[in-house]
């Protein structure tokens, strides 16, 4: 069998990947420790995100004719790529978040919804909340004026119904009598 043939379903499984996914970060993990790549992937595989070491030349083969294809140019030295088919932010929120205390590991660039983004748009791309806490910011931030406009029209409602205020006291104060 030819090395072509051996290595054609790795190109596959890269290219079946990168197909469904919404974003992917390239990497060059040289100089981290087993135990910070054994930390790194845990982390990344608990938010949903594929985390592989390939071959360069296997990529760029996957690569072809897709959005990914715009990382050809960083396909050099040793590469791992992230990948999520979820979360958009979760591979560069991750991984710029770990080189912090890991500072051997090297953002080199990233694919976000067929975007192209450099090492500098990596980091401030991981700077942005999950998706669901933006959701939950978005829901409050609307919940928020709605809440007060209901309670303003109840007290409205409240004022009207107990007219001049005396008669409102008085009912309250029946309820207690008979108590």
């Amino acid at each position: 069998m030819a090395k072509v043939e051996l290595k054609q379903p790795i190109v596959d499984a890269i290219a079946a990947q990168v197909k469904n996914a919404k974003s992917a970060v390239l990497v060059d993990y040289r100089g981290l420790t087993v135990e910070q790549d054994t930390e790194l992937r845990k982390q990344l595989r608990e938010a949903g995100v594929v985390y592989k070491v390939y071959k360069n030349t296997l990529m760029k083969r996957a690569f072809e004719g897709t959005d990914f294809s715009q990382l050809d140019k960083h396909l050099e030295g040793p590469s791992a790529l992230a990948v999520s088919s979820d979360d958009v932010t979760a591979p560069a929120r991750i991984i710029v978040k770990f080189s912090k205390k890991a500072d051997k590991l090297e953002v080199k660039a990233g694919i976000v919804e067929g975007t192209y983004y450099d090492a500098a748009a990596i980091q401030e791309l991981s700077e942005i909340p999950p998706r669901e806490e933006l959701l939950s910011r978005l829901l409050g931030s609307i919940q928020s004026p709605i809440a007060n406009f209901a309670r303003v029209i109840k007290q409205i409602a409240e004022k009207k119904e107990g007219g001049d205020g005396e008669t409102a006291a008085a009912e309250t104060a029946e309820p207690a009598a008979e108590a």
